[in-house]
């Protein structure tokens, strides 16, 4: 007797991406897309509603990103999988994803056959990353455990508002991007300093570009 399709729910804020990845997945017959989103709201919504074996998940959303709803998940105790897709290469940010309770984490510009491989994996418990990627990313968790400090020190929140502020966005701009508040956001860049050992948004944005965080 086959094996039943892997329950999946897409998550990416353009339409024609996910048709087009609904339409590769539906044709290996491995998969049922039992709903699409567009947005952080939406997603935990559709998940909440249709409780899928995985998600398959973009990194950059409306409302507060892919970590905000991997966030929320953990919050409202909803169990699922999550591999993150994304256009971002550095490690940490499959450090941050991962330490936000993903299950795997995939570059966009991977092959089919790898995206099918990986949600297969993941569905079964396996932790899966972009292979090109693994190395760095153990080197990157083994160094901040190690070490102590650098990107690997900053939570999901901080990682998010360090992208935002060396994207050129006001602390103002940069809450309502993420949907938290001013003084969160404050509070936030507050930590940052600290654990980074900086003194200024100014020295905060040079970091986050040396690091090529953008």
């Amino acid at each position: 007797m086959p094996a039943a399709p892997i329950r999946l729910v897409l998550v990416d804020d353009h339409a024609m991406v996910r048709e087009a990845l609904a339409a590769l997945l539906d044709d290996s017959g491995l998969f049922e897309i039992v709903a699409q989103a567009g947005s952080r709201h939406a997603a935990v919504a559709a998940i909440k509603a249709q409780r899928p074996d995985v998600v398959v998940l973009d990194y950059s959303i409306p409302e507060g990103g892919g970590l905000a709803v991997l966030e929320d998940l953990q919050l409202q105790g909803l169990a699922t999988q999550v591999l993150v897709l994304t256009v971002h290469e550095l490690p940490h940010y499959a450090v941050q994803v991962l330490q936000a309770g993903a299950s795997g984490f995939m570059v966009k510009s991977s092959p089919v056959e790898e995206l099918i491989d990986a949600l297969q994996r993941v569905r079964k418990g396996e932790v899966y990353v972009t292979p090109r990627l693994a190395g760095e990313v153990f080197r990157a968790t083994f160094q901040s455990k190690k070490q102590g400090g650098g990107l690997s020190s900053l939570s999901a929140r901080e990682f998010e508002l360090l992208r935002a502020l060396a994207g050129g966005l006001t602390l103002t701009e940069a809450s309502d991007q993420l949907a938290i508040s001013t003084s969160s956001a404050s509070t936030y860049r507050s930590r940052m300093l600290k654990k980074l050992g900086l003194r200024s948004t100014g020295e905060l944005i040079r970091f986050a570009v040396e690091q090529g965080v953008v």
